[in-house]
């Protein structure tokens, strides 16, 4: 029997780095409660889901890196780089690992993912496709299958972003598949069809931080079923 634990158990604030009070990123309230409190990561997968500029993928991005992903996407064992634009968080946080877990993961980074094509096209691997020959959703599912296939901590920030309705829907299978095999998620999105796989932790990110909900009560689900009700409604005010 696998008595291993999770990839990542904690994010504990660093004792020796920290980010001082009214500085970037910790002017973000999500980020500050994480430096503040500390955040569990529960197996199988974990869902930030905020407005842009919320701090979903800030916080993600500092898990995949302390993790020792490459911050542009990729895993550990090929770091590239174009322009860093990464924040300093990750050196303000260290992961509490779980007792017998592996290192393999892998970050998938939607803005930053033509770059990790190019250094996989220059460090050609026996398995890989040429992904530059794809179109953009393609290509995302090819890293998917190529990538995703152990247990692990798996790092996404808004993959929907190359996704039609049909892909999500097979970005979902492939997450829970992660998950039988003892992988652990953690993705940020925009995505209401995404969000509601079947027994993930959501996490809605805002001016309150992180708080933990039901994917019915996401203000995301609730604009995108008002709208869908009534275009009309919302987009007269922009409009008229």
């Amino acid at each position: 029997m696998d008595h291993s634990q999770q990839p990542v158990v904690r994010v504990i604030p660093h004792e020796s780095t920290t980010l001082p009070p009214g500085t970037w990123p910790r002017t973000v309230p999500a980020v500050d409660q994480v430096l503040s409190e500390g955040l569990d990561l529960p197996p199988g997968v974990t869902f930030l889901v905020g407005e842009n500029g919320s701090g979903k993928s800030t916080l993600v991005e500092a898990v995949a890196v302390a993790y020792g992903l490459s911050p542009e996407g990729g895993t550990a064992f090929g770091h590239h780089s174009t322009r860093p634009t990464e924040s300093p968080l990750p050196g303000a946080i260290r992961l509490q690992r779980g007792i017998g877990s592996g290192r393999w993961g892998f970050f998938l980074r939607a803005e930053t993912m033509h770059g990790w094509y190019t250094f996989v096209e220059q460090n050609p691997g026996a398995r890989d496709p040429v992904f530059h020959e794809m179109s953009h959703g393609e290509s995302f599912l090819a890293v998917l299958e190529s990538r995703f296939g152990s247990a692990g901590l798996y790092c996404l920030d808004e993959p929907e972003a190359a996704l039609s309705f049909s892909s999500t829907l097979s970005l979902m299978k492939v997450l829970t598949d992660v998950v039988e095999q003892g992988g652990q998620v953690l993705c940020a999105t925009h995505s209401p069809v995404l969000a509601a796989l079947p027994g993930a932790r959501i996490l809605e990110v805002g001016p309150w931080g992180l708080r933990e909900t039901a994917w019915e009560d996401l203000e995301l689900v609730r604009h995108w079923r008002a709208f869908l009700d009534s275009p009309p409604r919302y987009l007269r005010h922009l409009l008229d």
